[in-house]
């Protein structure tokens, strides 16, 4: 199998588990590794899981996970990174016993990574200052406003030097198969993906989805239902008219609310709606430029290639050509 070129990214990995830790997103994390170690028929990845005491972690779904290591009995020397795995209530189950431990594993010039909101841990130990990093997006906010020297991400996850950090749920899944691919080769990524039925392999620099009902709340409901009308008719846009009559506002009402909480006109935001659905269309498949403007509602090519290059700067032919950032 082919080597990548990118020798530093990691191969040995110690997954700390913090106590309610999320195991949807550990398991994306250890799973990829032990697949590609499988089809490359070699142990090429080696993975340990650690917990404070030693003790068994209970994860947030009830379910208690062994460990092979305390912090005092990891063997960091044989560890590229430690992966700190968050959950809920990550701010109570972060001991101080743990952040000085995880500022020794710096300077022992280890990489360090984090699931879901393990890159809160990371923060508080001082890790993340002058890097960027990801977290789930329920956390962007409290993140960015706690640590100010850190630059926060919407991205499904974010790579800056040797720290490795995703929002959470599937998305280590993606960050483990861009390790993969640059390690082991495309092969193996995508062999890897084929095998867990992984359909859409997503890039770094594509963001979360943050739901309207976090951003706006419940300041206004009708909103979040025009937008999820939108969201659900892309390939027959519903004329501004009819949305306005099927949340009960009239047009003039409909408008204000789009201006007052998402700064445009309600025509603006289902243009970003469609072009963004084929954005993923032009990444994730092979599906012709026609038939892409046709399911995102386009009456014709021309038009679809002239907005796309309005929003993005660039034709949706360029979009393919383009290298994952």
């Amino acid at each position: 199998m082919p080597e990548s070129s990118n020798k530093n990214l990691p191969r040995r990995f110690g997954f700390f588990l913090v106590d309610n830790f999320t195991l949807i997103s550990m398991s994306a994390a250890v799973e990829p590794l032990r697949m590609a170690n499988r089809i490359c028929g070699a142990d090429y990845y080696s993975w340990v899981t650690i917990s404070e005491s030693g003790d068994p972690v209970m994860a947030s779904d009830g379910l208690s996970v062994n460990v092979d290591h305390s912090i005092n009995t990891t063997p960091t020397g044989d560890l590229d990174a430690i992966i700190v795995c968050g959950g809920s209530d990550v701010v109570k189950n972060t001991s101080e016993t743990v952040l000085r431990w995880l500022k020794s594993v710096k300077k022992r010039d280890i990489g360090v990574g984090a699931t879901c909101t393990g890159s809160y841990v990371l923060a508080a130990a001082g890790l993340l200052d002058g890097y960027r990093c990801s977290i789930h997006w329920e956390n962007i906010a409290s993140l960015t406003d706690l640590f100010p020297n850190i630059q926060v991400s919407r991205n499904i996850y974010t790579i800056d030097r040797n720290r490795y950090t995703c929002s959470g749920g599937t998305t280590p899944v993606d960050m483990m198969l861009y390790f993969i691919s640059e390690q082991r080769g495309a092969k193996v990524s995508a062999g890897v993906a084929e095998q867990f039925i992984y359909e859409r392999i997503r890039r770094p620099n594509d963001l979360q989805r943050i739901p309207l009902k976090h951003e706006v709340g419940h300041q206004s409901e009708k909103l979040v239902v025009a937008v999820e009308l939108m969201e659900a008719n892309i390939r027959e846009p519903i004329v501004q008219s009819d949305l306005a009559e099927y949340i009960g506002v009239s047009v003039r009402q409909l408008q204000r609310l789009f201006q007052r909480y998402l700064n445009c006109t309600p025509t603006r935001y289902y243009l970003q709606v469609r072009l963004n659905r084929a954005r993923e269309l032009l990444q994730q498949t092979r599906l012709s430029l026609v038939e892409i403007s046709s399911l995102t509602g386009f009456m014709s090519n021309s038009h679809f290639s002239k907005s796309y290059k309005d929003v993005y700067g660039h034709s949706p032919s360029d979009e393919r050509r383009r290298p994952a950032s």
